[in-house]
């Protein structure tokens, strides 16, 4: 799926330019920034919802869905499933899903997003089966779909493994049971959900994941005429219906992009502040009190808040927690917050293992950060001077651009395909707020 009205896309250039140069972020620090800056639809709620589209037959709207890569690939899963996407506006999609008649999530896909694994709850609610690729490895780690299994075999669906793919089988029906998670996975809490609302009787989901992308997704196929209780609480409960209907739904506010603004206003907002708006500031709840004790200046604003820039950063020490707790995907951006603090504060990574491959390019810009095991030990220096560096994942090359902002000189982000996979505009949203940044092809080194 392309998005065709979309001029001047800066979301997709950098994943068809073959041999003419790499795509770049330049960001020349010391420019103070300001004004108002509307947060897009939430990355994490939008592609679960277009897979939710899969249980309910027929024409289903989503709108304020953000216009990223990602977006883009779980289109591309769902067509080749046999649905017919309708782009209505940059930010609004009607997904047919009628003539549906596949059930295979390719490896290619599921390769280049891992959420595309989200589609095997609707799957086996709409087709009674699924096949779909095993996710290998990521820049963030292991992500182990086991929960999904187990869960799913508690419903009665049988499972088999062969040649790279997971193989599912509910012929004989879904039937309602209590599902203890050993871990308050997001994914797991999801395609549970997503497959139990097609399950005969009740479903209890034990230990469930609370963020509010869960809740947006119960929301909308409450909407459908799902029965679900509980959704961002511990204990979800849903009764299993006989079919789901089409609706019309709008995405939530993106709280991760919205924190990422934040921060960006925390080190370089002028007099007026950065105003940081479309999103609903209590899905930041704890990532807010930790700003508050880092000294950071921020008032509540209809729809969002208004942050200004501190001359004093205060040390806190962090631990990254599903949620209410620190989000992780938060946890680089507050990194650099900590790195030019006024003492030392240790970030501690409970969800993804590898998550820390960030600190070493923040290194690079001046920061002194030693890595233990899962702990960041951060030392916090006077400022950072601007270098060549390369964005290890979506939030982490997110963050570096923001480093650049307060950076003596000039920094330049590579590897930004990651960051196309989670943010819509950045450059361009960080240019109407002042700041001197710019998307940039320069010559490819390994083409010489």
């Amino acid at each position: 799926m392309r998005w065709t009205s979309c001029p001047g896309d800066l979301c997709s250039r950098a994943f068809f330019l073959k041999g003419t140069g790499l795509d770049i972020i330049r960001v020349e620090g010391g420019h103070p920034i300001e004004g108002r800056v509307c947060v897009s639809g939430a990355k994490n709620s939008a592609l679960k919802l277009m897979a939710a589209t899969l249980l309910a037959p027929g024409k289903t709207t989503l709108t304020n869905v953000p216009n990223i890569s990602d977006v883009h690939v779980m289109g591309k899963v769902l067509k080749g499933m046999g649905a017919t996407i309708e782009v209505v506006d940059e930010h609004s999609l009607a997904i047919d899903t009628s003539a549906v008649d596949q059930w295979e999530a390719p490896y290619e896909l599921v390769a280049k997003m891992r959420a595309s694994t989200a589609v095997l709850g609707p799957l086996l609610g709409r087709m009674g089966k699924a096949k779909i690729a095993m996710p290998g490895g990521c820049n963030l780690g292991a992500r182990k779909i086991d929960m999904h299994i187990l869960g799913l075999e508690a419903l009665g669906v049988k499972f088999d493994t062969e040649h790279g793919y997971i193989y599912a089988d509910a012929g004989e029906g879904m039937h309602g049971e209590t599902v203890t998670l050993e871990f308050a996975s997001v994914g797991a809490t999801e395609n549970l959900i997503m497959a139990a609302v097609r399950a005969k009787g009740t479903t209890v989901i034990d230990n469930a994941a609370r963020e509010p992308e869960i809740v947006d997704l119960a929301n909308m196929l409450n909407e459908m005429g799902a029965q679900i209780t509980g959704a961002g609480t511990p204990v979800v409960t849903i009764e299993g219906v006989s079919e789901l209907h089409p609706v019309t739904h709008r995405v939530i506010g993106d709280r991760i992009e919205a924190g990422t603004f934040i921060v960006a206003g925390a080190l370089m907002a002028g007099d007026a502040g950065v105003e940081v708006v479309g999103f609903a500031p209590h899905h930041l709840g704890m990532v807010l009190k930790k700003l508050e004790l880092m000294g950071i200046d921020f008032e509540r604003i209809e729809g969002g808040v208004r942050v200004y820039r501190v001359d004093t950063i205060r040390p806190v020490d962090i631990q990254t927690l599903p949620f209410p707790g620190f989000p992780t995907d938060m946890q680089a951006q507050v990194m650099v917050l900590s790195a030019l603090a006024d003492g030392s504060s240790v970030i501690t990574e409970n969800i993804f293992e590898n998550r820390f491959m960030f600190a070493s390019e923040l290194v690079r810009m001046g920061a002194n950060i030693r890595i233990e095991s899962h702990h960041a030990m951060i030392h916090g220096v006077k400022g950072f001077s601007g270098a060549q560096v390369t964005s290890p994942d979506l939030r982490g090359g997110a963050a570096l651009a923001v480093a650049g902002l307060i950076a003596d000189g000039t920094t330049e982000v590579s590897a930004i395909h990651h960051i196309d996979r989670g943010y819509e505009h950045f450059v361009k949203k960080l240019v109407e707020l002042g700041a001197h940044v710019e998307r940039v092809t320069v010559p490819d080194p390994i083409d010489d």
